[in-house]
């Protein structure tokens, strides 16, 4: 459709204002272009130029900036500043204080500035500040302005656009940093135990979720170690479930233990949680000095699975477990004594690992037993340590036909015979 050229005509001293044209989404549509002069020769007098793609661009003018700022609506695409308009007094000392107001005001609109032939400097230094291109008064035409209309809007969204995807980068390096932060660093100085742990959080892209871990040493020689799950596994649990481990430290280093700690942890979780249907289940055991010992507490949570010398893989009894934190308003949970031997490892994880679907095409779960199975299959191939978690982990993803959906936590505590512990060796490893 041919769009009709208009004849430029002098200005009378009044301003020429367009209709509001809508606002485009990209190249091809109308745009609206805002002149802010005051040239008595009336350079811009007509409401609308051609533009090479056959769309319009529609003008408005604006004598001064306390007009402009009446006329700046949300169609507005581009903006045009003579550099001639006067400044304010010590504000201009370089000549650009009009400019840098209106800067100020369209922070997210292209623009244009206008100046005189011989006043390139001012002009290059206009985009220097901010502005997206300039234009000689003298060499203007409306080929001329049209296409560095269209050129300005497109860079200054293209410019949008990278700042945005800056910002986002920033955030997710900075959300990754905090993040790490709250991971929990194995206290175990002292002990001959060996720890290994994998995490792999179900939201995308994130590196913590709703499940949470953490062991310590305590000054009496006992070694503590929890493991846990928030039920859901967005932001809000992985955050509760930091709360939860920051909370569970520090009453282990006061010396609760058992079902005094788990009624405090509940509480700590009644006073956190977004809503009364947020429960939380938990697996704690301490291991005795001695390494041969230790006591196991269940609250809802999965039972762990312990490999005593010499036998095959055994899920630890669970009959006498408590509710989920959270259930229940004065819950109880029972500590049982477990007999562990002279070498053995112990195998904690939350429900993430069991209940993945075995082949893409079943509603099939892999389950604790299926999980046993699987991890004494591993054993029999040699892995231990963090190959036996990894190898664990990839499996169960394998089996799962792609990507875990929950949260998945699995820890690894081994003590082996003393006659083959290494002198000097670390213990942890992460």
């Amino acid at each position: 459709m041919a769009v009709p050229v208009p004849v430029p005509r002098q200005r009378t001293g009044s301003t020429v204002e367009s209709a509001p044209a809508p606002e485009t989404s990209g190249a091809g549509g109308d745009l609206t272009l805002l002149v802010i002069e005051d040239d008595p020769a009336g350079t811009f007098n007509a409401p609308e130029l051609p533009d090479a793609a056959g769309t319009r661009v529609r003008i408005r003018t604006a004598r001064n900036l306390t007009e402009a700022e009446r006329l700046l609506t949300d169609d507005i695409q581009c903006i045009l500043v003579d550099l001639a308009l006067p400044g304010r007094g010590d504000d201009d000392l370089d000549g650009l204080a009009p400019l840098k107001h209106v800067l100020r005001l369209a922070p997210r609109h292209a623009v244009l500035a206008l100046a005189a032939e011989g006043d390139s400097e001012r002009a290059a230094a206009a985009v220097r500040v901010g502005a997206q291109d300039y234009l000689f008064r003298d060499e203007l035409d409306s080929r001329l302005l049209s296409r560095a209309i269209r050129y300005a809007v497109e860079r200054k969204r293209a410019d949008v656009a990278q700042r945005q995807l800056t910002e986002s980068r920033l955030r997710a390096q900075e959300n990754a940093r905090l993040e790490r932060g709250l991971l929990p660093t194995p206290l175990l100085q002292g002990s001959n135990l060996r720890f290994a742990s994998r995490y792999r959080p179900g939201r995308s892209r994130a590196l913590l979720g709703g499940d949470f871990y953490d062991t310590v040493r305590t000054p009496d020689g006992t070694v503590h170690v929890m493991i846990g799950d928030v039920c859901g596994h967005g932001p809000d649990e992985a955050a509760l479930g930091v709360e939860l481990r920051i909370a569970w430290r520090a009453l282990t280093f006061a010396g609760l233990s058992g079902d005094v700690l788990l009624a405090t942890l509940q509480k700590v979780l009644e006073h956190e949680r977004e809503s009364e249907e947020i429960f939380a289940t938990l697996c704690t055991i301490d291991i005795a000095p001695d390494g041969r010992r230790a006591g196991l507490c269940l609250a809802g949570h999965p039972s762990p699975l312990v490999v005593r010398d010499g036998r095959a893989p055994e899920l630890l009894p669970y009959d006498e477990g408590g509710p989920a934190l959270g259930l229940l308003p004065r819950a109880s949970w029972q500590r049982r004594e477990v007999e562990l031997g002279e070498a053995w490892s112990l195998m904690m994880y939350t429900d993430g690992l069991i209940e993945g679907r075995v082949g893409a095409d079943t509603k099939q779960r892999l389950g604790q037993d299926g999980m046993v199975e699987m991890i004494t299959d591993q054993l029999a191939r040699g892995l231990s340590g963090e190959e036996l978690l990894e190898a664990a982990v990839a499996q169960v993803r394998e089996l799962n036909g792609g990507e875990l959906t929950d949260d998945v936590a699995v820890l690894l505590l081994d003590r082996v015979r003393a006659a083959e512990q290494v002198p000097g060796a670390a213990p942890v490893t992460v």
